[in-house]
Parts: C-alpha cells; structure tokens; sequence
C-alpha cells in the first residue's frame, strides 16, 4: 500500500508522522496543525480528495471479498481506517485544504484498542464463509457428491469381481516351463515363502504375469531389501510382490539362454522356494545357462558321481581311508536339522557324498565342517520333489523314489564341490585360508568399531576363538539353517561370495551384538555369549538387514584395503 504509518513511540503518542498516498507528509502535535510547505498543498488536497471514494470502496467490498487485505498498521500504514474511524470523515463533507485535526490519543491502551492487526481475531473469516457457503449452488455439491460415491462403489464391485475370477484360475506350474529339465519322476510343488498373508491366495499366475510385462525390468539393488521369505520349513501363500518376483524368476530362466548377470542381482535379495533348485545350480556354475545343453549336462553328471561311488566308495574300510570314513561317521550326527541325521537314508548318502569328495581332493581330504556344507543343497533340492507342509522336518526322504533320491544325491555332491573349489584353502593343512580371514576380521572390526575392538582385547578374547567357526562353517552354526539358506542365495550371488563377501557379513554381525559384548565384563561370560548368540528366533528380516550392512562395510573397505589397515 501506498501510504502508512512512519513510526508510532509510546511515550510520545501525543505526536505522529505519516505519509500520505502520494508521499505527502504532515504532523500534528499537541493537536495544533502546521501549514503545509510550498508545492505540498495540492497533493494534500488531491489526496484528502480521494478519502471519500476510499471509504465507500472499503464499505462497499472490505470484508465481503475473499482474499482481501486486512491492513497491518505499523510502519507503512495510515494512522487511521475509514471503516473503524468513519465519523472522522462525514460522507458530504468537503474534504478540507490542510491536514485533518485528530483526536489526541492520550494512552497506548486506546490507540492499540483502536487499531487492529492481520494478526487480531475478528468476525471477518466467519463473514467471508457464510458469503461462500451463500453463493454455492446445492445442486451441483449434491451431484458431485453422488459422483464420488458412484465412482468409489464401481471400483469396489470391480475389485470384488476381480478376485473371484483370479481365484477360479488355476496357478500354472513351474514344471511346465519348457526351459527346466527335470527327471521323470518329478512330483508336483505347492510351496511357496514365509510371513505371507493368507488374502493373496486370490493372486494366479496370469495376472502377475500381465503386471510383470508392464513394469520394466530393472536390476534389483541390494541395498533396497526386497526380499523373498523362503523359509524351508513352512509352506504359507504367496503375496503379490512375492508373486511378482516368482514371475521374474520364471521369465529370466524360460529363455533360451539364461543371463546369468540378470539371475544374480535378482537373487541378492533372495530366491523364491520355488525357481531355488534350478537358481542355485546355475549360479553355482553346476548347469549351464543354454537350456538346450542342461538336460544332457544334468545326466552326464549324475553318471559321473555314480561312477566315482563304484570306484572309490568300497575303498572306505581300506587301511588309507579308513580314518577319514571314521570321521565323516562321527560328524554326521552332528548336523542340523535334527531330524534328517536320525533318517538312516540320509546318513548313507551324506557318507558317500563326503566320502568322495575326500577323496577326489587329497590335498585337503576330509576335514571338520565341511559335513554341515551339504546340508542346504541337499535341502533345497528335497524341497523341489515334496508338497507337503510341513516342509523337510516332517517329511521322510526315504518315501521319495530311488531315482529321485539319486539325483538329489548327485546335484548336492557337485554343487559342493563347486562351492569349495573356492575356498578349498580353508581346509588345506593349518587351513591357511580360514588364519588369513580371521586376521583380516579383527583389522576390520578395529577400524569400523573401536570400542568393540578394544573391549575384546581388555578382556583378552581372540578372535581365533569364536570367529573360526564362522569361517570354516560359514556361519551355520549361528544361525537357524532357513536363515543360512537365504544368506546363501546371496553368497552365490556376489562374486567371490562365499570367500570374499563372507567376511563383511561376519564384521556386521559380530557388531550387530556391540551392545551384549559391551555389557560382559568378564572373558568366560564373553566367550560363551559370542560362542553361542540368540538367533534362534532369527528371519529373513534379521538376514536382509545383515547383508544390507554387511553391502555397506564392502563397498568401504573392499577396493580400499588401507582403510582398515592400521
């Protein structure tokens, strides 16, 4: 606005100054007006001119108009507003030639009581809604009421009738998909991932396949978690983002050419229980990526292990292998889950298995651990021929035909081999390979939690006394085997996954407990917590968030060794 106050004292309210709409000044003190300077008085005259017409716009449209402006008196404001002070000014009167004479305010209390701010609460907000709700036409809030409410139940029965028809369709398969080669007696699977809600039964395989063809086909990031729960021990519905991702799955593995660089960053953040046989015997490099090549691989292969069982297997009472036999006899009984070590059939194949192994690799032979290496392929592979729900637990594997029980014997025994071709120095004499890690460990605990670090030390525990079986069981004695399962769909992920990223995934989860092993001030107390940590009630959850940190230590420290040198 053009004209306003120029300064208001309260212990000198007796004289103001203001300016005029057209910059015109004038003061009053004591009530007694000056003569205004030579070239003033027009202006004076044209702008007192003006205040009538002002007072009439006011009155006429002040507080009838929304979005008017509600005068703030202060700096650059009159002293006075036609519409609170309209006795000052009649309607007929002519506007006189100098400045008009106010009425002296003698307190601040009444200059403050009249004047109001933007701020001050008044009728105006009330009058500008009852205005509004005065010029709006019923009929049409009425209609566009009705429109909302039509629209909103159309969308409800289409829902509706959406999932009926979804769920008098039929799921196709996985075993019908012309890229999978499987054996004869294949039976068929109706399992799926954990922590799945029972309302996404209604989800077919149709309808996700026409959502996944219209989203692009972007590559997973690890460090989003988008996981699949794929709990081997249960057997709950699919949700619709697990079902979407089981349809990536199946699209990728049904070309004719699998793109195993696609397959892998799908896989970091999980596999479905579903595509996890045929997932991990291709990223274990077991199968080919040419679907044509895969059933003659498979067949090949599973003849060549058998062929090892008649030449080496009946050597096992020799006087040379009789000791590592006797070995691998007393570590057997010691895996998990409990209830495949007490099936006899599962005993007889895990010794051959094992057996073979030690002596097709004389350099390392047999050495404790690797027992417990063949216990989440076997499972997993059992998983692709059972339908039950109960999962493994509650299943017995000798119930499967002899040639399926075959096959699940030869794919474990070659996918093993090609998990510890590397990281065969492990278990190579002293087991260089585990020392080298375990050091490596405590130089990158030291750097990424110092306090951690020196609380072992204070308390003499090595690393070597807890973090060896980390490294030679790669964690399975830690954590529940669903668990180690899932951490494995992403070790055969990332390169060099179970040799190189296992040691990340260690450092975060010896920090993940940095609050316990703080509170332990005594070496017995500490080693027997970190020899025997509660995860026992651990998910897939708690697996996503510890290779989600475990991702971030990597991406620190992988190319940049000197950082956790010291």
């Amino acid at each position: 606005m053009g004209s306003g106050w120029d300064g208001v004292n309260s212990q000198e309210l007796g004289r103001a100054e203001w300016a005029g709409p057209c910059g015109a000044v004038g003061n009053r003190a004591g009530g007694l007006g000056e003569a205004p300077r030579s070239g003033e008085g027009d202006e004076v005259t044209r702008a007192m001119a003006n205040d009538g017409g002002r007072k009439q716009f006011w009155k006429r449209s002040g507080s009838k108009v929304p979005g008017s402006i509600q005068h703030v008196y202060g700096a650059q404001h009159p002293p006075f507003d036609p519409l609170l002070h309209g006795t000052l000014i009649k309607p007929g009167s002519k506007p006189p030639v100098t400045p008009v004479k106010l009425k002296k305010v003698s307190t601040f209390q009444e200059f403050e009581s009249n004047t109001s701010d933007a701020w001050d609460l008044g009728d105006d907000d009330d009058e500008l809604l009852a205005m509004a709700a005065e010029n709006l036409n019923t009929d049409v809030v009425m209609e566009t009421a009705n429109k909302v409410i039509q629209n909103h139940s159309k969308l409800q029965e289409q829902h509706k009738l959406q999932e009926e028809q979804l769920q008098e369709d039929k799921p196709v398969p996985f075993s019908e998909l012309p890229s999978v080669a499987y054996g004869d007696n294949r039976l068929v699977k109706s399992v799926s991932e954990s922590h799945a809600s029972s309302s996404a039964e209604s989800v077919s395989e149709n309808s996700s396949m026409q959502r996944s063809q219209s989203l692009p086909h972007a590559p997973t990031d690890p460090l989003e978690g988008e996981e699949a729960d794929d709990n081997t021990l249960a057997t709950p519905a699919l949700t619709e983002r697990e079902a979407f991702r089981l349809d990536k799955f199946k699209q990728l593995l049904a070309g004719p050419n699998t793109n195993l660089d696609e397959l892998r960053k799908l896989s970091w953040s999980g596999i479905p229980k579903q595509v996890r046989p045929i997932t991990w015997k291709l990223l274990s490099g077991y199968l080919p990526a040419n679907v044509d090549r895969r059933e003659g691989t498979l067949q090949r292969k599973r003849k060549e292990y058998f062929a090892f069982i008649e030449q080496y297997y009946d050597s096992r009472n020799d006087e040379n292998h009789q000791d590592t036999y006797r070995q691998i006899h007393i570590d057997i009984p010691r895996m998990n889950p409990e209830s495949l070590r007490l099936q006899p059939k599962v005993t007889e194949i895990f010794e051959r298995i094992l057996f073979i192994w030690a002596i097709r690799h004389p350099a390392s032979g047999y050495v404790q651990g690797i027992n417990d290496l063949v216990t989440p392929f076997f499972v997993v592979f059992v998983c692709e021929y059972i339908a039950e729900e109960g999962g493994v637990e509650n299943f017995d594997v000798s119930s499967l035909p002899e040639e399926v029980l075959q096959n699940i014997e030869a794919d474990s025994y070659w996918c093993m081999s090609k998990l510890l071709d590397g990281i065969q120095d492990n278990y190579t004499f002293a087991q260089p390979g585990i020392q080298k890690k375990v050091k490596m460990l405590e130089e990158l605990v030291s750097r990424i939690d110092e306090q951690v670090h020196r609380h072992l030390d204070q308390h003499e525990v090595k690393y070597l006394q807890f973090a060896f079986r980390w490294m030679n069981n790669l964690l399975m004695r830690e954590v529940p085997l669903r668990c180690t399962i899932r951490l494995w769909d992403t070790y055969q992920s990332e390169p060099e996954g179970f040799s190189h990223f296992h040691l990340y995934v260690c450092a975060a989860f010896l920090v993940r407990w940095r609050k316990e092993i703080l509170e332990e001030r005594d070496f017995q107390e500490l080693l027997i917590f970190l020899q025997n940590l509660p995860t026992m009630h651990w998910g897939n959850e708690d697996i996503s968030v510890l290779l989600a940190e475990a991702y971030r230590l990597k991406f620190a420290f992988a190319d940049a060794p000197n950082h956790y040198k010291k």
